[in-house]
């Protein structure tokens, strides 16, 4: 079976690639056609993406899944196609005076066929948004989508059949093993969203091809409260934001840093939020269960250390239900005075936990997010500029939203990627566009260009106008 697979796939990635060939830069119009179709395919099966969603979840509602998947996307289509065309356009690039009048041009190319590896915690949005850029680009697209939502790849596989020829774009489903495989391919470019551990692993695996990679990662990102912050704005921000998926978000708040001698009153601050949020747990729709046990298990083990280490934990579970049995519904807690030696402090945490940690002043602060691996987002609330502007200039993040959470994936006219651990690369809006292409540089010579009079036999004329080329540049 697995041999089958591969061996399909490797029919795919040719398919492609001859497709390529025949067609390397496709007009304004194919472009249009191919983003048209897959908005087509966002809007025509809404119920059915989100009831795959919500069914290999065992719960996710509805709403989020629109919201924070197919609006995205959606939204990053119709944008796509509103400003492909001054995207596409040959642009002028100033030439240096020695070579007038020749001129400078910029060509952006596609680049081939892309690779598309996408992750279980966003499972459409995380495919189709990257997509949509590479399409946009020009490109052919290949995605392997998680093994951990199933019901939900084998649709999209489904999907993209229906609304697209394999040689445009194709999904490829299967295990680990496939995925090995699929990242083992000699892409054009490879874009690949999930865990630091497993990113290190595809960048290995696409380095033996010299295959370029945009990595979206994660990493423990944190979020500050000021001491100038609108305490219940910002409460109710990091409730929704670290609670949205249930915490399973590459950009969720992964940690909170609170002026000193504010944590308790933060931390019921919060654990009311939540509770006004999701009022009970068990059954309801609006609350996102753990995506697999194994994932559900990780969590537990990680609350368990904690309190087995004397950090003050608060679960929240308004109407006191017992959750994990039948179900992979996990309560939110919250964690304080928590050792920095614990997995929940090395480790991303990718669930409904929050560590609360107090912060003396705004350098402590700093220092704190720089001693870690750079995230790849980050959160200040606050209404002191001096102190917002120093923590945006003295710490690295691969994106910040400022008095809000998570507001910054969602902007197409700035990029979104990571920095070192957090990842490579970016995309989203016109940044997609290039991350997909190669910017060509191309100079057209004049007819009437001196370059040859700097040409053997030297002599005379060479040195003087030589002299002249050193004077004016």
């Amino acid at each position: 079976m697995l041999q089958t697979r591969q061996n399909a796939l490797g029919i795919r990635f040719e398919a492609q690639c001859r497709a390529f060939e025949a067609e390397p830069f496709p007009s304004l119009e194919v472009r249009k056609d191919r983003l048209k179709r897959l908005l087509a395919l966002t809007e025509r099966h809404e119920a059915e993406i989100c009831a795959a969603i919500d069914s290999d979840f065992t719960g996710r509602a509805a709403q989020e899944t629109r919201l924070a998947e197919l609006f995205v996307v959606r939204a990053g289509v119709r944008h796509a196609v509103r400003h492909l065309r001054g995207w596409m356009r040959e642009r002028r690039v100033a030439t240096s005076l020695p070579f007038l009048p020749g001129r400078n041009r910029l060509l952006p190319q596609p680049l081939g066929v892309v690779g598309i590896v996408s992750p279980w915690n966003y499972p459409f949005q995380l495919a189709m948004a990257p997509a949509t850029a590479a399409l946009a680009a020009g490109n052919r697209v290949l995605i392997k989508p998680s093994e951990l939502t199933p019901k939900f790849s084998d649709l999209l596989a489904r999907l993209v059949e229906e609304h697209f020829s394999a040689d445009e774009m194709s999904v490829v489903v299967g295990d680990a093993e496939v995925g090995k495989a699929f990242v083992s391919m000699p892409f054009d470019h490879l874009l690949f969203t999930g865990s630091t551990a497993v990113g290190r692993q595809v960048a290995l695996a696409a380095a033996a091809n010299l295959t370029p990679v945009t990595l979206e990662l994660g990493g423990k990102s944190p979020a500050i409260f000021d001491q100038s912050c609108d305490l219940d704005a910002a409460v109710a921000s990091v409730a929704y934001g670290k609670l949205l998926n249930a915490g399973q978000t590459c950009i969720a708040p992964d940690y909170l840093m609170v002026p000193q001698g504010q944590g308790a009153a933060i931390a019921a601050k919060l654990a009311a939020a939540m509770g006004r949020l999701y009022p009970r747990l068990r059954d309801n729709p609006d609350y996102t269960a753990i995506v697999s046990e194994r994932h559900h298990q990780r969590l537990s083990d990680m609350i368990a250390e904690a309190r087995d280490s004397g950090a003050d934990i608060t679960e929240v579970n308004p109407a006191k239900e017992k959750l994990g049995v039948s179900d992979r519904k996990m309560a939110p807690v919250l964690v304080r005075n928590a050792g920095e030696n614990l997995r929940l402090m090395r480790e991303e945490i990718f669930g409904p936990v929050l560590p609360i940690l107090e912060y003396g002043t705004v350098d402590d602060a700093i220092e704190h997010v720089n001693r870690g691996e750079r995230p790849l987002a980050l959160y200040w609330f606050g209404k002191d500029s001096a102190n917002r502007r120093r923590v945006m200039r003295e710490t690295v993040a691969g994106g910040v939203t400022v008095n809000d959470c998570m507001m910054h994936l969602v902007q197409e006219r700035q990029p979104f990627g990571g920095v070192g651990e957090s990842g490579m690369g970016a995309y989203h809006g016109e940044w997609g566009f290039r991350t997909f292409s190669k910017e060509k540089p191309i100079f057209v010579q004049s007819r009437l260009s001196a370059g040859g009079l700097l040409r053997p036999p030297y002599g005379g004329t060479f040195e003087r106008l030589f002299r002249l080329l050193n004077l004016i540049t």
